[in-house]
């Protein structure tokens, strides 16, 4: 792969030095007009230059058309364009449509993966997909039962496929892939299952396996070098994970990888975060549980840790580590610094030097957050980089059996999986929040593979002595740690934001409303309720000169898991269907893109 020169990676994120990168991927998603990545660009700052439409006159917008998927679970991720063709994927069974905009949206072809349907009670919380990504002339698609396959993007013919795992293990799939260099990145879902999970690096042009990368085990799994691998700076030493691991247990240890990944091309790292350790139960495994619920640094050729930070060492809550890490260069105290942002499910709002894994900012990014003070930023401390816990809300002290009340965030987090975004003229980042509390009881479960292997029962409502809803829509100063403003929402917001040059930002709520907010001061501009509930991310682009917004409707997701699953026990869903009960009232199933345009 040769050496280029890198234009503006998005928002705040620019190399100026060579770079080893995905020339096509660079090149395309330095232009607005299309999107090649779920994420917008390799930072993840999901900001897109377009200015036609903006804060002036968003109000105008109009439904300029529709398709439907036929497809009726959850809607989450978004379409891709790739010059005059636009990508659309749906949930299991994961059809992938090739549409022609010079056609009013023509099916050019069709893509139906045959998958065994005895994967959909393997997957946790909906038959969610989170996108398609586009390198090289291919489209790449990583299905629900883990086959990962590589599509012609001109006529649908399949190049390649892999299979990546084992769904009678419980290993499954939600989540887009990373196309960089000649590689294409995965990660694998099934912490509910006891999956021993990893990262992997497939070949772009064959699909031939070219490393794995296990979030806990053995230093050789994991690909970390005890001296070279750094946590808050310091060598993480040889058997890290072993050491934090009770006997074998780390072999099904969960920490899956199910989020988003994002790439520096300067520093030649790649960025994604592990999830929740197996089981629930915390007293089932003691230890700290390394490297669960952890930021990784790795490099894409080799897989190598270059460092990691644990944000939730011994997890009591399920608070999975697997969002996204978004990439900006600001200033912190006057210098310029490389820094990834993260907004964990915990309910802080990290800060870390992306170059070194120095920890910077963690700060609670909802007031209501309990179940730790705070983070300890003394780095003279023993507990530096930890969350100090309150006994109150520890279900490890409370025991099993015993019910802990009023545990804040609950488990699905004051963020999962829907991603924020990042707009460098404002400096700030939006993010979408849920504002929910849990009583979490954990009890004893046995392993079995293929089996959910998840050990306690939860009750989810509404953050209790607050505005009586379950979501927040915030903007965030990522270097202060701040809340700048924020907007209540009846529902967790569970759509992924969009920030544009036009001064606005864009997001969905579970009710099926588009909205249009001023990035400044949070107003709201613009509303549209569209067929379904709304768990997809908002996305633009440019054709033929004109500014396009799309979004997929589709009620589903853990929030949705209720009306898409059609369950009504108030404990299933991993305790998402009592919560989230009145959703029902507002929207229905739909499987839905709308795109929407200024009139002429």
């Amino acid at each position: 792969m040769r050496a280029v020169h890198l234009l503006a990676l998005g928002a705040g994120l620019v190399a100026s030095a060579p770079a080893f990168a995905n020339d096509d991927v660079l090149k395309r998603s330095a232009d607005p007009a299309q999107q090649v990545l779920q994420t917008v660009d390799y930072a993840n700052t999901r900001y897109s230059k377009l200015d036609q439409i903006n804060a002036s006159n968003v109000k105008q917008l109009q439904v300029a058309w529709t398709f439907s998927t036929g497809v009726l679970r959850g809607h989450e991720g978004s379409p891709l364009v790739v010059g005059n063709m636009m990508y659309v994927h749906t949930p299991f069974p994961n059809i992938v449509y090739a549409l022609d905009l010079d056609k009013d949206g023509v099916i050019v072809w069709k893509y139906e993966p045959k998958q065994d349907p005895s994967v959909i009670p393997v997957m946790c919380c909906d038959t969610v997909n989170r996108g398609l990504a586009y390198a090289d002339g291919a489209i790449i698609l990583h299905q629900a039962d883990t086959t990962v396959v590589s599509l012609d993007a001109k006529s649908g013919k399949v190049n390649w496929s892999v299979v990546n795992g084992d769904p009678k293990k419980g290993e499954t799939n939600t989540a887009t892939v990373l196309p960089v260099k000649d590689k294409i990145i995965v990660g694998i879902s099934g912490g509910e299952f006891g999956v021993n999970c990893h990262v992997t690096a497939y070949d772009s042009k064959t699909g031939k396996k070219v490393w794995r990368g296990h979030s806990q085990g053995p230093d050789a799994d994991m690909i970390m070098d005890p001296e070279k691998t750094t946590s808050l700076g310091k060598p993480v030493g040889k058997d890290s994970s072993l050491k934090t691991w009770e006997g074998d247990q780390w072999k099904t240890g969960g920490g899956c990888t199910w989020g988003w990944f994002s790439y520096d091309p300067k520093l030649d790292l790649m960025y994604y975060g592990s999830g929740n350790p197996s089981t629930w139960n915390p007293k089932q495994r003691p230890g700290d549980n390394k490297w669960s619920m952890t930021i990784w640094a790795r490099n894409p050729d080799t897989g190598a840790a270059k460092w990691v930070y644990q944000m939730t060492p011994h997890d009591e809550w399920d608070y999975d580590g697997i969002n996204e890490m978004i990439l900006t260069d600001q200033k912190v105290d006057g210098k310029d610094r490389p820094l990834l942002t993260h907004f964990d499910r915990n309910g802080f709002g990290y800060t870390l030097d992306r170059a070194t894994g120095e920890l910077l900012v963690a700060e609670k990014f909802d007031p209501v957050v309990n179940w730790a003070s705070k983070v300890d930023m003394d780095k003279g401390s023993k507990t530096y980089g930890r969350p100090l816990v309150q006994a109150k809300y520890s279900t490890e002290q409370n025991g099993e059996d015993t019910n802990s009340k009023g545990i804040c965030p609950a488990a699905l987090g004051t963020k999962d999986q829907q991603p924020a975004a990042f707009s460098p003229k404002t400096n700030l980042f939006y993010v979408p929040t849920n504002h929910v509390c849990m009583d979490y009881e954990p009890f004893r479960v046995s392993y079995t593979p293929g089996q959910p292997y998840v050990g306690a029962t939860l009750a989810m409502y509404p953050a209790p002595n607050s505005h009586g809803g379950m979501g927040n829509f915030i903007a965030w100063d990522g270097v202060a740690g701040k809340i700048k403003w924020s907007n209540q929402e009846q529902f967790s917001v569970w759509s992924g934001a969009l920030a544009t040059a036009g001064d606005i930002v864009f997001y969905g709520t579970l009710e099926g409303y588009l909205k249009a907010v001023d990035s400044k001061t949070g107003k709201e501009l613009y509303k549209f309720k569209t067929p379904s509930g709304i768990i997809g991310n908002v996305m633009t682009y440019q054709h033929k000169g004109k500014q396009f917004v799309g979004i997929l409707s589709g009620v589903g997701g853990w929030a949705g898991i209720g009306l898409a699953a059609g369950l009504t026990d108030p404990n299933a869903g991993l305790g998402a269907v009592g919560g989230y009960a009145a959703l029902s009232n507002y929207t229905n199933l739909g499987g839905q893109l709308t795109v929407f345009a200024l009139p002429n």
